[in-house]
Order: structure tokens, then sequence, then C-alpha cells
């Protein structure tokens, strides 16, 4: 059986409930699912998966959490070749650089030369009724990605 990872930043909550959204629909496809609140891993765990999500914020004007950086920064130097990934995060709207954290993971997964499964799903504060259909939509993709 297939295992995907799901790492989560999270300051109010709405990003580890994203993460819990996918990973429900992950486990409902038939995936062993393995969460994790980012400063509980280290980036090496995602070796072991066949399949790794990043669920983060992004906090002020733009900025990763300080929480995520130091997995961010693991990340990048990893070989996830033959491996598939997707980003999912929350933001508001209010700022400039809406949910920019979601594109900065993106950059960095393809540094590691792992597939991109699935577009990005960016949620403006909690998940409402079509932000869950939207990321439950991500999971399928990625888990046809996995073939």
């Amino acid at each position: 059986m297939a295992l995907a990872k799901i790492v989560y930043a999270s300051y109010t909550g709405n990003t580890e409930e994203i993460a819990n959204i996918v990973a429900e629909k992950l486990e409902s496809l038939g995936l062993d699912v393995d969460i994790d609140e980012c400063t509980t891993v280290d980036a090496t765990d995602l070796e072991d998966a066949d399949l790794t999500i990043v669920a983060t914020y992004t906090y002020g004007d733009g900025e990763l959490p300080d929480e995520i950086v130091d997995f961010y920064d693991d990340l990048q130097d990893l070989d996830l070749s033959g491996k598939i990934y997707g980003v999912v995060g929350s933001g508001d709207t209010f700022y400039d650089e809406f949910c920019k954290s979601v594109d900065d993971f993106d950059a960095a997964f393809a540094k590691t030369s792992a597939e991109k499964g699935a577009e990005n799903v960016k949620v403006d504060l909690a998940a409402e009724e079509d932000d869950i259909v939207k990321l439950e939509n991500f999971a399928e993709t990625l888990v046809k990605a996995l073939g």
C-alpha cells in the first residue's frame, strides 16, 4: 500500500484542518497516511513516502512560518526522484502575498526532482465547502499521479 506523508505548519488551526481534510480523503482512497506537525519530523523522513504533501500557512507579508524554515531548507537538499508531491495552504487575501509559502514550497520540491502530482490549493483563512471540494479533488489527482 502506498504511503502518503503530510507535513503541516499551523498557527490558527486552519492549515491543520486543511491537512486533515486531505488525509481523510487519501485514506478513503486506500493510502496509508502519516500526518505530522513540521517541528516533529525531519525532511529525510520524506524519502520513505511515495507521496508527500506540505500544508503551510503564510506569515505576515509573505514569509514562511518560523517553525517550518528548517524543514524547508533541508527539503531542498533531498533527492526525491520517483516521488510525487503536492502543496496546499492557508493565507489571508488581506495581504499582497497571498499564500506565498505554498509557492515557495512548490519551488523547493522542484529542486528535489520529485514530480508535482496536482496543482497547488490555496485557501483563504478556514476551509469552506468549495475549498473542501478542491482539497478532495487535489487528493484524488495525487492518487492518480501515483498510478
